[in-house]
C-alpha cells in the first residue's frame, strides 16, 4: 500500500468501519470516512485514528438519501483536490448500514424501503457516482453479511439485501474489469459491536449462543473485519475478484 493512495469507507465512524479506517491507517493509507449524524463522534474518530502516517477525514452522508449524492461527490472532489494534490480514490468500502430485526411477513412497506435504500440503491448509486474518482485498477469491497447464508431469526429483510449487493459485486466485478478495478463481497458473521443496538455485544445469553456455534469459540470483534478488509485491499491480494469472503470464525458451518 501506498500513502499517497486514499480511501473512502462509509460508516466510518464506529464498529466495524471504524476498525477498517484504524488498520488502513495503520498500512499509510489515507481515509475519506463518513457518518451519518454524530458529528461528534466523528470528530473524536478522526483525533482517534489520524496519525503522522495518515489521516482520517469525515464527512457527512446519508447512505439511504441517494439525492444528497451530487453534493457529497462534489464534496469528495473537492476534498481530493485539496488535501491530497488531486489525488483520485484507490478504495471503496461501502459498510455503512443498520438492521430492522423482524419476520419477514411482519415488516412494512417502509421497512423494507429503509432496508433497501440503506443497503442496496444507496450503495450501488454511489458507487456508481464515485467511479470518475477511482483510479484504474482500484478495489471496491462491499460488506454483506454471513446471514445471507444461513437463517437467523428476524433477518430477512435486511439479509435480502444484503444478498442483492452479493449478486451486483458479482456484476460490478466482471464490467469494471476493463479498467482493471477489482470488486469482492465481505461477509461477516456475529460481531461484538454497536451494530442492531449491541445486541451481540451485550446480550450475554446471545452472545453465548452464537459463540457455540463458531468453531473458534467466540463471536466476532470488529478488529477481525477491519484486519481482514486491509488484507484484501493489499497489493498481494489484486487477483481475488468477484468473490464472496466470509469472515466469521466459521460461524454455523
Amino acid at each position: 500500500m501506498n500513502q499517497n493512495h486514499v480511501a473512502l469507507v462509509t460508516g466510518a465512524n464506529r464498529g466495524i468501519g471504524y476498525s477498517i479506517a484504524k488498520h488502513l491507517i495503520a498500512a499509510g493509507i489515507n481515509v475519506i470516512g463518513t457518518y451519518h449524524i454524530n458529528e461528534a463522534e466523528a470528530q473524536a474518530a478522526e483525533r482517534a485514528l489520524s496519525t503522522d502516517k495518515a489521516k482520517l477525514h469525515m464527512l457527512q452522508l446519508d447512505i439511504s438519501d441517494h439525492t444528497t449524492f451530487s453534493t457529497f461527490l462534489v464534496q469528495v472532489r473537492k476534498f481530493l483536490e485539496k488535501e491530497f494534490t488531486g489525488s483520485v480514490l484507490k478504495y471503496i468500502v461501502q459498510n455503512a448500514g443498520n438492521i430492522i430485526h423482524t419476520r419477514f411477513d411482519a415488516a412494512t412497506p417502509e421497512q423494507l424501503d429503509n432496508q433497501y435504500n440503506i443497503h442496496f440503491k444507496g450503495p450501488y448509486l454511489l458507487t456508481v457516482g464515485l467511479l470518475p474518482l477511482i483510479c484504474d485498477g482500484g478495489r471496491i469491497l462491499n460488506i454483506t453479511s454471513a446471514a445471507t447464508r444461513f437463517y437467523l431469526p428476524d433477518h430477512g429483510p435486511y439479509s435480502a439485501m444484503k444478498g442483492a449487493t452479493e449478486v451486483i459485486s458479482l456484476y460490478m466485478a466482471k464490467e469494471l474489469g476493463e479498467r482493471r478495478i477489482t470488486v469482492n463481497a465481505v461477509a461477516p458473521g456475529a460481531i461484538a459491536s454497536g451494530f442492531g443496538g449491541g445486541l451481540v455485544r451485550d446480550n450475554a445469553e446471545v452472545n453465548k449462543n452464537l459463540a457455540e456455534i463458531t468453531p473458534l469459540g467466540r463471536v466476532g470483534q470488529p478488529d477481525d473485519i477491519g484486519a481482514a478488509v486491509a488484507a484484501l485491499l493489499s497489493d498481494n491480494m489484486h487477483w481475488v475478484n468477484g468473490q464472496r469472503i466470509e469472515v466469521t470464525g466459521g460461524q454455523s458451518l
